[in-house]
């Protein structure tokens, strides 16, 4: 179900029993993220703060914060449903009749998504400030050792200074003054090639940050899309509906014309880069000052009566856990087209994403396990993965008690340890190098003769159908609670 607005989904989540509004005034520096992030490790609601203290625009909180939440936001029951939309599109045969050719091509136009529509109105630009001023955001300084505010759910559309496609990326953004912002892209990040090939180019990056509208949207400029899928047309195929743009008012950028606020500008490759952070990120940890280049606002566009959606990261679990999970279902049948041994994979919340990767495989030669580690290193925002563990078809990668059972055994570590250097994420502290560092993987597979074991494999101990069925039966007699 395609949602017109963001006030749509909150009468969703309201109607559904998810939403709590907050009237007590409370400050957008630090007093949300403490309430939030109670609220969040309680696995609670999600808020809306009607009250924020010295600001006129309520802020939208956890919208995204649980699987419910997260079906929800996507129009569906479970994201399950899209994953096997996913999986039956890319498994279409070759055609052998006509018929089977138009049949083929209704599939193909709908995983290439459904194409926007432009539009000369829009709610987003009931109200143009060209004067505009960013202290008027309720904008969140979320932990005490942040510097400053920040814009933490903005989508950032830049263009292509050669090629004119489109990206879609989530950046935070550090507000300097009323004007000014960071623009904190990471350098394997698509916004950042765009800086990048302009700056060779010469002259201004045009820019436009959307903070609100169909949650579909916000999901998709989440999601680690490869450069050459338009977000635009992703949730297209999300929502089952194409997205209305509009053109913004002082920058050649189409924005969608239900985004609750727009904020329009250009960074300048030419300008020098500014101090910005640290910020406290969703490793827990807070992220290191480093530089990066300044956001020019020239416009300000919103509804007349906006909300201000954010999110705040932290120690894990939070709200970010659920979108990544989304991606960990709807992605995986992306995997099987390279590596169709995976039978599943599990990206644990605490492992926020990128530290820890557990895949589960269908294992048919010797070293398959390496085989698949390496292979996935080499996909995508997969390089990230700093820890992989492999493990057979039959473990039930979510049961963590299962996998650390199978690790603890399986393993004998000089054997199974695969150590490689690459891509690290900037993220990653730990790392000796910004942005570069070792992955470790673990073949936690049963190990076979091939392979050069030569004792014999003991089979795990389970108890037999015959005598579980009869016990089944007579459980009740039992008198065991």
């Amino acid at each position: 179900m395609p949602y017109n607005s963001l006030q749509d989904f909150l009468q969703v989540l309201e109607r559904e029993g998810e939403l709590k509004r907050i009237f007590h005034p409370v400050k957008a520096e630090l007093e949300i993220t403490e309430i939030a992030d109670r609220v969040m490790k309680s696995a609670g609601p999600a808020l809306l703060f009607e009250n924020v203290v010295g600001k006129n625009i309520p802020v939208l909180i956890n919208a995204f914060g649980s699987a419910k939440r997260m079906a929800l936001a996507l129009g569906v029951k479970d994201i399950e449903e899209i994953a096997a939309e996913i999986t039956k599109l890319i498994q279409t045969r070759p055609p052998k009749s006509f018929k089977d050719k138009l049949q083929l091509l209704g599939e193909l136009v709908k995983l290439a998504g459904i194409p926007p529509k432009m539009v000369k109105e829009a709610a987003c630009q009931e109200v143009v400030n060209r004067d505009p001023d960013l202290n008027l955001l309720p904008v969140l300084t979320c932990w005490p050792g942040d510097a400053g505010p920040f814009i933490t759910l903005p989508m950032v559309f830049s263009k292509d200074a050669v090629k004119g496609t489109r990206n879609v990326g989530l950046y935070r953004m550090q507000v300097f003054d009323k004007r000014t912002t960071g623009m904190h892209w990471h350098l394997h990040k698509v916004g950042a090639r765009h800086f990048q090939q302009q700056k060779e180019n010469k002259g201004k990056l045009e820019l436009a940050v959307c903070l609100g509208g169909d949650p579909a949207m916000i999901y998709a400029a989440t999601a680690p899309l490869p450069p050459q899928i338009d977000e635009i047309l992703f949730t297209g195929f999300l929502r089952k509906k194409g997205v209305e743009l509009i053109k913004c008012v002082t920058v050649d950028i189409e924005v969608p014309a239900n985004s609750d606020i727009v904020i329009e500008g250009y960074v300048d490759p030419a300008e020098p880069l500014r101090r910005e952070g640290p910020f406290g990120d969703h490793t827990g940890f807070y992220s290191l000052a480093d530089d990066y280049p300044v956001f020019h606002v020239t416009c300000i566009t919103h509804r007349k009566n906006p909300i201000y959606p954010t999110t705040i990261v932290g120690r894990p679990p939070m709200e970010d856990a659920y979108l990544g999970k989304a991606t960990e279902r709807l992605f995986l049948p992306l995997l099987r087209v390279t590596l169709p041994e995976i039978v599943d994979m599990n990206l644990p919340v605490h492992g926020v994403f990128h530290n820890l990767a557990i895949i589960s495989i269908k294992k048919e030669y010797p070293a398959h396990g390496r085989k698949v580690m390496h292979a996935l290193w080499g996909l995508g925002q997969m390089m990230f993965t700093k820890t992989l563990i492999v493990v057979d078809h039959d473990v039930n990668v979510h049961d963590l008690a299962e996998v650390t059972w199978v690790v603890g055994n399986n393993i004998e570590p000089k054997r199974d340890a695969v150590f490689s250097d690459g891509p690290v994420d900037v993220l990653d502290h730990a790392a000796p190098v910004l942005g570069y560092g070792s992955k470790l993987g673990l073949d936690a597979t049963r190990k076979w003769r091939s392979e050069g074991f030569e004792r014999e494999w003991p089979d795990a101990i389970v108890m037999d159908e015959k005598t579980k069925n009869y016990v089944d039966s007579i459980w009740a007699k039992l008198g065991i609670s």
